[in-house]
């Protein structure tokens, strides 16, 4: 069946890729050299192509009047950067079942993902039900006994029901309304269903409109927002990526049902090739789409190069911060292998709490005060700006609460006086805030600080790594350590003159590469290197959040007693 490029997109589903398609007709059917990011491509009438993915490139938006396209309205194209936040009409269209809602909707494992809808009628599961116009959060799609089906959770007197809605369940289904705000961006990625537009409201419209805006001042209405997608492809003699926007005029043909898909050059990512058995290491590639840059190991990874692709494993990064008083932090993940050496710097504590779990075996933790704190039991202490502690251990005491007596937990320290030293208890539960007093001169190896001290750690780097062309931590003013974590990389090397090997991240490349029938003439690979990488804002939030969900979170600092 014959459609246009674009209706074609609009329709599939991700989890159907890759699709071979054939050119039917359109302006381009003659042949035409259509150029997209600095690819040509001939898409002459009959030519096959090999879609292996897509996503949101740019918007269209269109002034909404009653849920529908004002007459008076042009289309404006929006980039996915553009600034404001935005608030997601709920769609009055309903969904007729659970497989038209996890066929059309993004249900993913971040908060984005979870999309609510509610059923017009009673839903009887075996040992619960759901009553209509309830508020139905879905989770995740996974397996269930063989069937597939979608995790969802309903909230009923405030506790959490959990169960399954398989797939073909069928009802009328309706989305809920969202008071979340979302930037243009996340809306694209997660709030637009499938072969439908998305209505959105602007939600703040100030420091937003200048002259090149293509919006009306003050405007403060709905938009309503069709995609375009940056349709990613292989084509039959070609060894890069070919991009292509869904809306050129083109008619297409689904033909992978009778075409050899073999035939086209298989694109793989970085998480492909993790996914491959470890005897089947090492193995040559070539970039298919690489990244730009002149330092290694970018430059190894450019359109075109060969590489050699020794083996996949996980590895030990420390994830630390710029400490700016402004925004403008800069985030690292650093490689236990770092040459450098750093100095010690002071840490920050905003509860008695926190002293807690930064007290060590290897030394006292001396402290300042540098907020007052009035105890309201006289067997504690009281707090007075300036005041030094060395902080001692954690225990239990009684106190004198209600006329009763009760037995809280404290910290017990040593106050720091002029000649001499006085014992105080000070309540777990104290806010206040204390500055760390450094005594420790010596330099320290990142893997000495990681063995020897609690995480988060503050220091500045005292040595530069001299084995790096640019040490971009030796120009911060002091780093953050916050946590350790352990990520996948692979170990690659160039094929034509392998001196050195490189880890690289395989989670944060966007590379495609596919694989040569060559053997690999150095099986053992070379010297390793590392890098320190620096990571974007969002991909430290995404590290956060990833690793936060495999650490058990300490417990909460207690209450103070009311």
């Amino acid at each position: 069946m014959t459609s246009t490029l674009e209706k074609f997109i609009h329709s599939l589903d991700v989890r159907a890729l890759p699709r071979v398609l054939q050119i039917q007709s359109g302006i381009y059917c003659q042949g035409s050299i259509y150029e997209m990011f600095g690819n040509e491509c001939s898409l002459s009438t009959g030519e096959v192509i090999k879609v292996i993915g897509f996503k949101i490139n740019k918007l269209i938006a269109s002034i909404c009047e009653n849920n529908e396209v004002s007459r008076f309205s042009a289309k404006v194209e929006l980039p996915l950067n553009f600034p404001g936040l935005y608030k997601v009409v709920a769609d009055k269209t309903p969904y007729v079942s659970i497989e038209e809602i996890a066929r059309k909707v993004s249900i993913g494992p971040t908060r984005f993902g979870h999309p609510c809808f509610y059923s017009a009628e009673d839903i009887k599961l075996a040992n619960f039900t759901i009553k209509h116009g309830e508020q139905i959060t879905f989770n995740a799609v996974e397996e269930v006994n063989g069937t597939m089906a979608v995790n969802c959770v309903v909230v009923r007197d405030k506790e959490s029901h959990s169960f399954s809605l398989p797939l073909s369940q069928e009802g009328e289904f309706y989305e809920c309304e969202d008071d979340q705000i979302y930037t243009l961006k996340e809306i694209a990625e997660w709030k637009i269903p499938k072969c439908r537009n998305r209505i959105v409201k602007i939600s703040n419209t100030s420091h937003m409109w200048d002259s090149s805006s293509p919006l009306p001042e003050n405007f403060d209405g709905c938009l309503i927002l069709m995609p375009v997608y940056d349709v990613q492809a292989v084509m039959k003699f070609r060894k890069d990526i070919v991009h292509i926007l869904s809306d050129l005029d083109v008619e297409v043909k689904d033909v992978t049902d009778c075409y050899d898909i073999s035939s086209f050059l298989q694109p793989l990512s970085l998480e492909d090739i993790l996914e491959r058995t470890s005897k089947e290491f090492p193995m040559v590639a070539e970039i298919m789409e690489g990244l730009s840059g002149n330092q290694k190991p970018y430059n190894l990874l450019s359109t075109g190069k060969e590489i050699v692709i020794y083996e996949k494993y996980q590895a030990a990064r420390v994830l630390a911060s710029e400490m700016r008083s402004d925004s403008s932090k800069r985030h690292f993940l650093i490689p236990m292998s770092y040459k450098g050496k750093f100095k010690r710097r002071p840490r920050e504590f905003p509860t008695a709490y926190d002293l807690e779990i930064a007290r060590s075996k290897k030394e006292h933790l001396h402290v300042v005060a540098t907020k007052a704190f009035t105890s309201p039991h006289k067997e504690l202490f009281s707090v007075s700006v300036g005041d030094q502690f060395l902080v001692q251990q954690c225990q239990t005491s009684e106190v004198l609460y209600g006329g009763r007596k009760k037995v809280i937990d404290v910290l017990a320290c040593e106050q720091i006086l002029s000649d001499s030293y006085k014992k105080v208890l000070l309540p777990m539960y104290m806010e206040g805030g204390f500055v760390e007093v450094i005594h420790d001169k010596k330099q320290y190896h990142l893997s000495e600080i990681c063995k020897e001290f609690h995480l988060p750690f503050n220091v500045k780097v005292s040595v530069r790594d001299l084995s790096i062309e640019e040490d971009v931590l030796a120009a911060a003013p002091g780093l953050h350590f916050e946590e350790e974590i352990t990520d996948s990389y692979l170990l690659i090397s160039s094929a034509s003159s392998p001196a050195e090997s490189w880890e690289i991240p395989v989670y944060r490349f966007n590379i495609l590469v596919h694989l040569l029938s060559k053997d690999v003439q150095t099986v053992v690979p070379p010297v390793t290197r590392t890098t320190v990488e620096e990571v974007s804002e969002e991909e430290y939030y995404m590290l956060r959040r990833y690793e936060n969900l495999t650490l058990h979170p300490p417990p909460r600092p207690p209450k103070k007693p009311t």
